[in-house]
């Protein structure tokens, strides 16, 4: 081989490599700019919708909107509280369903399954596909578990949490897997070499270090779930005026709120609405941030 066909050729994989193009016909130019403008056009209609949301609920946020239930009486006093709390309980029986299981699914798929098995070959199949279903289907299942386990009324913290652990459950074991996957393989054969068994390695070496990945995962699996209304409506949930006490208490949602009082007619409410959707996107993109913070502060290089 030449000298200057070497030359060309690691110059093609070096331009290959950091993803610039160096084409500069009509058509590529054409596509830069359709593709810039989609970019900006998206960015631009999603900034107006979130300032326009934020100016008409700007009356609203005060104590009340925190402290206060639903009020029907004095409408321009009407609180979330309700929706807030039941966010959080609901949020954190789906992270007691969700989490462990799929993580336990993770780590055999990565680790111990026989990836020759016509079983887990369809397992991995269906996972793939689980991710892409709409979320208003796993309101369906859960309802069926709901009354498989004897419930009349399934608007409860249990459905609920079942609903929205099944909606999240292919994301976790999926991220789980990515970052079991990211770890070297010197690590668990220096571990194996050393007398150790495959699941002592798995649980002294490979999971402590893809926490960062799993914590990402699944944090980001949570922040979906917390905004999601459709999986809770198939489950009937009510616009109760209580904090929930168990496990068993009729909950409502922050999504489920929102959708039934910007329904309403009230101007009061659609104001109450308004501010209730900037709240609900400050506690999703704190989620996100703090899933970008753990995967900055915690990633490792191998």
């Amino acid at each position: 081989m030449s000298v200057a066909t070497r030359s060309a050729r690691e110059t093609v994989e070096i331009r290959l490599s950091d993803g610039r193009s160096r084409e500069r016909n009509p058509a590529s130019i054409l596509f830069l700019i359709a593709l810039w403008f989609s970019l900006f056009f998206g960015v631009i209609v999603l900034v107006s919708l979130i300032v326009d949301t934020a100016i008409s609920g700007a009356g609203r946020f005060d104590a009340n909107l925190f402290t206060n239930y639903e009020s029907k009486l004095d409408k321009s006093t009407t609180g979330f509280r309700a929706g807030i709390l039941g966010s959080i309980w609901l949020m954190a029986f789906t992270a007691l369903l969700a989490i462990p299981l799929g993580i336990a699914a993770a780590i055999y798929l990565e680790e111990f399954a026989d990836r020759r098995s016509r079983f887990n070959r369809l397992v991995e199949i269906n996972l793939q596909n689980l991710a892409a279903v709409p979320s208003i289907i796993y309101g369906m299942l859960a309802v069926a578990v709901m009354g498989l386990l004897g419930y009349q009324f399934k608007g409860i913290v249990l459905g609920g949490a079942i609903a929205l652990a099944l909606l999240i459950l292919p994301v976790i074991v999926i991220t789980t897997r990515e970052a079991i996957r990211a770890v070297p393989q010197e690590i668990r054969q220096g571990s194996l070499a050393l007398g150790a068994t495959v699941w002592q390695t798995t649980w002294r070496n490979t999971l402590p270090s893809a926490v960062p990945g799993i914590a990402t995962g699944t944090i980001l699996g949570l922040s979906r779930a917390i905004g999601e209304a459709a999986p809770l409506l198939m489950l009937g949930m009510a616009m109760v005026r209580w904090d929930p006490s168990s496990i068993e208490s009729k909950v409502t949602a922050l999504p489920m709120q929102i959708y039934h009082l910007s329904s309403m007619p009230q101007e009061e409410y659609q104001v109450a609405a308004s501010a209730a959707i900037i709240v609900l996107l400050v506690m999703i993109l704190g989620m996100n941030a703090l899933a970008i913070f753990i995967r900055n502060k915690f990633q490792k290089s191998w």
